[in-house]
């Protein structure tokens, strides 16, 4: 427990967070501009939780000796992984069981203060169709491997939590000094 407590409080294990989050979305503009697969909204929300992921990866880097920082770090990755999964389940919903009457819509929906489609169109506009599946490995969806991928970022915030949110050495060694002084 004690090395998983020094490696979550090290840059390289943030940094780790963020190069896999990195490699996903290169993976998301492989697929879109090499491969010619073009991204539906569902996807471009997918892309925005990666970067949640990322962002999150940053963070923790930045200062991973401080429990704050890593407090931070830790509830951006939770919220990204969980929003995550929930776009990947209902996208997977709607390839698995299309229908005429449930589908999603085909324009980016992000709030005017972040108009990403707008800032960014080559990176978040929507250009393909929910209900279609044009990718496969190993008889899954590229859908079903991202559910995976983000059931993964679930289970190592899970194994990390603890040990990410226990105070380093000198933190505790303050918080002793201060609560003797009282």
């Amino acid at each position: 427990m004690h090395l998983l407590t020094r490696f979550s409080q090290s840059r390289l294990s943030w940094s780790l967070l963020l190069l896999s989050g990195l490699l996903l979305e290169l993976s998301a503009l492989f697929f879109q501009y090499g491969m010619k697969l073009e991204p539906c909204i569902m996807c471009i929300y997918i892309r925005v939780a990666v970067i949640g992921i990322m962002l999150a990866g940053l963070v923790g880097s930045i200062a991973p000796k401080f429990w704050a920082i890593r407090f931070i770090a830790m509830t951006a990755w939770l919220v990204s992984s969980v929003w995550g999964l929930k776009l990947a389940l209902e996208l997977n919903q709607l390839q698995v069981n299309p229908s005429p009457f449930a589908s999603c819509s085909f324009f980016a929906e992000f709030p005017d203060f972040m108009p990403l489609d707008k800032w960014l169109p080559v990176f978040f506009e929507p250009r393909g169709m929910c209900s279609d599946i044009p990718w496969t490995f190993l008889n899954y969806t590229m859908t079903q491997w991202v559910i995976l991928v983000f059931g993964i970022y679930i289970l190592l915030f899970l194994i990390m939590l603890a040990p990410t949110l226990k105070p380093t050495p000198t933190q505790s060694k303050m918080s002793n000094t201060n609560i003797n002084r009282n």
